[in-house]
């Protein structure tokens, strides 16, 4: 069963598969959906989805974990991220795959047991997890493992994992 996890952006995408195989967790990917700075949000909205869908049928995963948004500072970038985890969950509905929506802090949990542990911890953690030799970069796609991480132990806990 293979996982994938998306940490939603405009400017650059993370994303991270993960496959399981009886107890073992592997990385089968990640990496970055980068969209051209300058070009019309739509453009960068419709590349968006376009990556995504292929990520879906490249993979071929049997859910996608999506992180929620958690800031308001800027309402402007808030609003562009909204809009592309919007196309992020339009692919995935499109292919008939659930979506796992998953806080900052549930990520936190899930991977490090401690709510409020900073980027690195969690970055080190998933390193450790997955047992790879370096931490995945760039940090968009070590997030999109942290979150692959969360929707695991989130059907695990639901039973669809054994």
């Amino acid at each position: 069963m293979i996982i994938l996890g998306i940490d939603p952006g405009v400017a650059r995408v993370g994303y991270g598969a993960l496959e399981f195989k009886g107890e073992r967790i592997l990385a089968s990917a990640h990496g970055c959906i980068q969209t051209k700075k300058g070009e019309a949000q739509c453009n960068r909205l419709l590349s968006i989805r376009d990556d995504v869908r292929g990520l879906i049928k490249k993979y071929k995963p049997a859910a996608v974990a999506v992180e929620k948004l958690f800031f308001a500072k800027n309402a402007k970038t808030a609003s562009a991220v909204g809009e592309a985890r919007g196309v992020i969950l339009l692919a995935a509905a499109e292919a008939g795959l659930p979506v796992l929506e998953i806080t900052p802090l549930q990520v936190k949990q899930a991977v490090t047991g401690y709510g409020a542990a900073g980027k690195q911890q969690v970055q080190e953690m998933v390193r450790r997890y997955l047992q790879l030799k370096t931490t995945p970069r760039p940090d968009d796609a070590a997030d999109a493992l942290a979150i692959a991480i969360s929707g695991m132990r989130y059907l695990r806990l639901r039973s669809w994992i054994t």
